[in-house]
């Protein structure tokens, strides 16, 4: 069965077991895709609002592109969760090939560590793109759900770090230097716009807030 068709209480103690996979990349998936679910319900509880429907043709229509660009994300997150689960699964089935074929062995080891990177840096890249959309529906969204969106922010923003942890973790294992360097000047990028957005957004949040 895959994870995201179990019960969430069965979600939550397959974590909380002596398994390593689900692990960290599999909740900074689930993490970024309850962070846009999040965001979409301030949109829905958006729209239906009189003070929407005046607002200018073009910025709504603006909005309900960024809530359809949400869910476009959200369903990659939802099949990322697994594939996360499922990279570090080929990890440890390319650890157990014989050492008695060790260049057979240490190319299936290589490769798969290359796709248990390629698994939550995509998560970062589209999660990013996710929070990239939230100062605009804090502009243009229902007030009385700002808290909301601030929590999506949160939620986020820790789904992206969570998922560069888990590139960070898995680059000793890859023996190209170009790979390498590219995944660090990802990473640096990604975290450094990460934080800018964050920080931005819930200075706007809390403004708000503490009135």
């Amino acid at each position: 069965m895959k994870l995201i068709d179990l019960k969430t209480i069965d979600f939550i103690n397959q974590v909380d077991s002596n398994s390593p996979a689900p692990g960290g990349g599999s909740v900074s998936a689930l993490i970024s895709s309850l962070g846009v679910s999040l965001a979409r319900m301030v949109g829905h509880l958006t729209i239906p609002k009189k003070k929407y429907e005046k607002l200018d043709k073009e910025i709504k229509a603006d909005f309900e592109n960024h809530l359809s660009h949400l869910n476009i994300i959200k369903d990659e997150l939802v099949l990322l969760i697994d594939k996360d689960t499922e990279a570090f699964n080929d990890i440890m089935s390319a650890y157990k090939i014989s050492k008695e074929t060790p260049e057979k062995r240490n190319k299936a080891i290589e490769e798969a560590t290359l796709k248990a990177i390629e698994v939550p840096y995509r998560v970062s890249i589209i999660s990013l793109k996710a929070l990239e959309l939230l100062p605009f529906i804090l502009t243009y969204g229902n007030k009385q759900t700002i808290s909301d969106l601030g929590v999506a922010t949160l939620a986020l923003a820790s789904g992206i770090e969570g998922a560069l942890l888990n590139v960070l973790v898995n680059l000793p294992g890859i023996s190209d230097e170009e790979i390498k360097s590219f995944y660090m000047k990802e990473y640096k990028h990604i975290i450094n716009k990460t934080y800018l957005i964050k920080d931005s957004m819930l200075k706007d949040i809390y403004k708000e807030l503490l009135i």
